[in-house]
């Protein structure tokens, strides 16, 4: 199982109202520290006339754990960027950036009122944020006679193989297969050849897929 992160794209808005203040929640795809700071500074220029502008974000970290920060943004401590942190963490996904925009209301929500105000509204836009899952795919090459690359190109595909590439050559043609399950596309293409042609390893690629 891969990394399960915000799809990229404009964040995932929700909106709450708590006695009368309007809590905002933006979640964005953020894949590092200065993107996730950077989709904060953006939620400031878009809202400046907020009160707050309270954060979290878990990011990742290069060969250890993910990265995670929060700003209370001049709530009381502990009320706002904890409670949003932890919200993100309940999620489960990596790569994420909340930020929770408020205006006042004139009503003090007091400081259990504020940690579960930050709470909820990020709990509101995590039902909305669309996500997809990082996917680590084996990649092959197979090399195939004009006369048999037509044919087993179909078939590969008719069984789901993801065929990423096809290059035409004087002498054949290659195939640069992905796939997830190295042994089993290797015995797949064992069974459709009669063990004539054998796939070689060419590398690794990450790609992204939608979670349903």
């Amino acid at each position: 199982m891969g990394m399960i992160g915000p799809a990229p794209g404009s964040p995932t808005r929700a909106e709450l109202e708590i006695k009368r203040s309007r809590f905002l929640t933006l979640i964005a795809r953020a894949d590092s520290e200065d993107k996730a700071r950077a989709v904060v500074a953006a939620a400031r220029r878009e809202f400046p006339d907020a009160g707050h502008h309270c954060s979290a974000f878990i990011v990742p970290a290069p060969g250890g754990h993910p990265i995670e920060r929060s700003s209370d943004d001049g709530e009381p401590a502990g009320t706002a960027g904890m409670p949003i942190l932890e919200a993100l963490r309940g999620s489960g996904m990596e790569c994420v950036v909340a930020v929770v925009v408020r205006y006042f209301g004139g009503i003090k929500l007091g400081t259990g009122g504020l940690v579960r105000a930050y709470r909820d509204a990020v709990a509101a836009a995590l039902p909305q944020v669309p996500r997809v899952r990082a996917v680590r795919r084996s990649l092959f090459r197979l090399e195939l006679p004009h006369t048999e690359a037509g044919r087993l190109e179909s078939e590969l595909r008719a069984r789901g193989v993801d065929v990423v590439g096809t290059d035409f050559g004087a002498s054949g043609v290659t195939l640069t297969l992905a796939t997830a399950e190295a042994a089993a596309l290797e015995d797949l293409i064992a069974s459709l050849t009669s063990a004539a042609y054998s796939p070689v390893r060419a590398g690794e690629q990450i790609s992204e897929e939608k979670v349903r």
